[in-house]
């Protein structure tokens, strides 16, 4: 072998061994997932780089000392996998765990397959219509089954429709793809009692001048799922404009929206609102 094809042989290899794959992706989900039960972080910190970047609720802290630490018994567990992002989204129900928790985090991979950003939204009691229980009901009641591969739509698609979504918060003209049936879960609360054969989502209103900017989007053509988090700006009202850390899980069946699930922590216990349910959009 010649230097030549050698150096070849190397770039090759190294080519391959970081190739973002699918099956490399779930690998690193269930390490996650695992890691959550058993409240230990050092089976995720084995993948990480060393510039790792680890975000609770939009705050920097030690990934040792934060939710993974905690042992937490799951009730579901959803993932999805972006391999043109390389990236994931994992989205945890303990209704029954001692201290309920609704967690969203989104992981990313750099170029040698290591973590680079891991950011959690950890939401439990006081966060925005917080109610874990029905979270998992409601959640139940759906069906997040892959999508036939001749009824997949592509990523630009699925993308399209969560960003219309937000798009329509500051322009009420903007047309939403929502599907008919079609339910937002925020929190625990479901809009599905709205209608449940039909539209719920417009039914349940949506603002109108809101500007949702920092957009960050994980994307599975394989489930028709785009995860968008973001920072919602007035979502606690004790915080005024204040963006919160927030996640719209967007389920997309042939360019219309399904479901959405959203995961919203606040600063201040009910977000500066009084009342259950799900509360009225700001505006």
């Amino acid at each position: 072998m010649t230097v030549i094809e050698l150096l070849r042989w190397l770039l090759f290899s190294a080519s391959v061994s970081a190739e973002c794959t699918r099956e490399f992706l779930i690998g690193a989900t269930d390490t996650y997932l695992a890691a959550q039960i058993d409240g230990s972080s050092s089976n995720v910190v084995t993948l990480t780089a060393p510039e790792i970047t680890y975000i609770e609720n939009g705050t920097p802290v030690d990934i040792a000392t934060g939710i993974l630490s905690e042992a937490i018994a799951i009730d579901h567990n959803r993932s999805i996998h972006d391999t043109v992002n390389c990236g994931t989204f994992t989205e945890i129900i303990a209704a029954n765990n001692p201290h309920p928790y609704v967690i969203g985090t989104r992981i990313i991979f750099n170029e040698d397959n290591k973590i680079s950003l891991m950011e959690s939204i950890v939401t439990d009691e006081g966060d925005w219509a917080f109610n874990a229980t029905g979270y998992l009901y409601w959640n139940s009641q759906e069906n997040w089954d892959p999508i036939p591969e001749e009824l997949r739509d592509t990523r630009e698609v699925i993308q399209a429709a969560g960003n219309a979504y937000f798009e329509r918060f500051k322009n009420e003209s903007v047309v939403v793809p929502f599907g008919i049936p079609c339910s937002r879960l925020e929190g625990g609360a479901s809009t599905a009692p709205l209608n449940m054969t039909g539209d719920s989502c417009t039914l349940a209103g949506l603002p109108s001048t809101l500007v949702v900017t920092d957009r960050r989007f994980v994307v599975d053509e394989v489930m028709g799922v785009v995860d968008i988090y973001l920072g919602f700006p007035g979502l606690d009202r004790s915080q005024g404009q204040d963006p919160m850390p927030d996640s719209h899980m967007f389920r997309i069946e042939q360019g219309k929206i399904r479901y959405i699930h959203t995961v919203s922590s606040c600063v201040e216990a009910g977000c500066g609102l009084s009342g259950g349910g799900i509360p009225p959009p700001p505006s």
